[in-house]
């Protein structure tokens, strides 16, 4: 596969450096890579160079970190650097605990396994149990710092999809409010003048009987943050049992990581990756517009 920087060659890719003796600072114009893994490279033997060619071994064969287990899986995206998967609802994204099996990671580490990929299983974000959508994982260590930067720096965006139950009014806007822990319930989050600053954006994309599907932007991640800001704005998601949405259509919280939008940490092209609605969430919809 070729590369902007240049070709995979097994665990190395093949570098044309104008410099018979190549520093990092010849190098990084052509690919990216922080001085700190450079660094590494060079004390574990993974920098060659053959005159013009310069050799790096940024894909190194290794061990998955969680056992690998087959379960039929969507891919939405792959290359030698990035794999993204649609996660089902009710499937955690890693381990909680060790010996945990049945996760999204042991999945991906058995897709690995099963395509002779020795990589790492390395998540760059995550989504809660029961919420589906778009998962990004790194193969290797180079992307993996790269994306981690970007999510740092807010440049990998998450869209999600959602049904609240009523309209919101506006039909689009912005919640900013502070998201801290529930001091009487262990695992739910509540809008807290002393938490955490967290805001989202919604925008209504179809109204039904008493129900709307929206498309949200999050401008922090913080956890639970969509359902605790629609539950606030009075508008809980359908099946939110943990923040007052009725179960009676749906019967989990009807959120969906419907796209991510990044910069392709490597070749730097714009990536618009989209995760199909579920089948549940498909016949969720189907039953709100049959009652409209």
């Amino acid at each position: 596969m070729m590369h902007a920087a240049g070709k995979r060659k097994g665990e190395w890719i093949e570098l044309m450096v104008p410099a018979e003796r190549a520093t990092w600072e010849d190098v990084y114009p052509f690919l990216p890579i922080p001085q700190k893994l450079w660094r590494k490279l060079e004390r574990e033997g993974g920098i060659r160079n053959q005159g013009p060619r310069l050799l790096l071994r940024i894909f190194p064969q290794e061990a998955p970190s969680v056992p690998a287990e087959w379960t039929e899986l969507e891919i939405v995206y792959e290359d030698d650097y990035l794999l993204v998967v649609n996660k089902p609802a009710g499937m955690a994204v890693h381990p909680a605990e060790p010996g945990q099996g049945g996760t999204l990671a042991n999945a991906v580490a058995g897709y690995y396994e099963s395509t002779g990929q020795g990589c790492a299983v390395r998540h760059i974000h995550r989504l809660d149990q029961d919420t589906s959508g778009a998962v990004l994982y790194a193969k290797y260590e180079l992307p993996h710092v790269l994306l981690d930067e970007a999510m740092r720096e807010k440049a990998i965006e998450r869209i999600y999809a959602a049904v609240c139950a009523g309209h919101p009014a506006p039909p689009a806007g912005t919640v900013a409010a502070p998201i801290g822990k529930d001091r009487h319930h262990r695992s739910r989050r509540r809008v807290s003048p002393g938490g955490d600053h967290a805001v989202t954006h919604y925008r209504t994309l179809q109204s039904f009987r008493g129900a709307a599907l929206l498309e949200l932007r999050l401008e922090t991640g913080r956890t639970h943050q969509i359902r605790v800001h629609m539950s606030y704005l009075g508008h809980p998601l359908l099946g939110d049992t943990l923040y007052g949405g009725s179960p009676k259509l749906f019967a989990r919280q009807a959120l969906h990581g419907a796209r991510l939008l990044l910069r392709h940490p490597i070749t730097g092209e714009e990536l618009d990756l989209e995760a199909s609605y579920p089948d549940d969430f498909n016949a969720l919809l189907a039953a709100l517009l049959h009652k409209n």
